[in-house]
């Protein structure tokens, strides 16, 4: 059997709180190994529990999530960090990804696609709600817009890009393109490999057209 994803929960909201830990120890290829009511606790309790993905909320008692997660992967690198916020303002979303946040979710997400994205983070991904990925985007575009001729993508892969910075899941693209999430999970790779990027952030940062 596949070892599950182990999840850490930084929230100081006892009913959200509760409530993540619930839905991942509730779900197959979960697990809650800690849930924290601050960043403070946070970092007191990783050493002894390492996570693969934090689910890290911005406004917190004491320290706030983007100073943790400085923190973790200035020790943990390999953990991988998501924000989980209300927080849908272009101003906090760099200050998370500049930290070192690989996904950036807001707190009305569901809790399938929220299951989907952890899972796409540790594979890899850099998962976004569709809000935040157009304001990336929306931003990069100003005053200009940046194009690749040197990538020369496919019309697939264009459509396949385009999907992406609406904030899409592979799954969601699959389905939409009537492909397979594995047919998608190829040109995505092929996509990273012609802009020379590793993840979805690194290709919004180059504001693709």
């Amino acid at each position: 059997m596949q070892s599950p994803i182990k999840v850490m929960i930084v929230e100081d909201d006892k009913a959200v709180r509760e409530g993540l830990h619930m839905l991942i120890n509730g779900s197959d290829g979960y697990q809650c190994i800690a849930a924290c009511s601050s960043a403070e606790e946070a970092l007191e309790v990783l050493p002894q529990n390492l996570p693969h993905v934090v689910l890290m909320d911005i406004n917190l008692p004491g320290m706030n999530g983007k100073e943790c997660v400085v923190l973790i992967k200035g020790t943990n690198p390999e953990i991988q960090v998501m924000m989980l916020t209300v927080f849908d303002n272009t101003d906090e979303i760099f200050k998370s990804l500049s930290a070192g946040a690989t996904g950036y979710m807001l707190k009305k997400t569901s809790a399938a696609k929220l299951l989907e994205a952890i899972t796409e983070l540790v594979n890899g991904g850099s998962p976004m709600s569709g809000e935040i990925a157009r304001k990336v985007v929306q931003t990069f575009m100003k005053p200009a817009v940046y194009q690749f001729p040197e990538a020369k993508l496919t019309n697939r892969e264009e459509e396949i890009l385009t999907y992406l910075a609406k904030g899409y899941l592979y799954k969601e693209i699959a389905t939409t393109l009537f492909i397979s999430i594995e047919t998608v999970r190829t040109h995505i790779h092929k996509i990273y490999q012609k802009l020379q990027v590793r993840t979805r952030t690194e290709v919004l940062l180059k504001c693709m057209k």
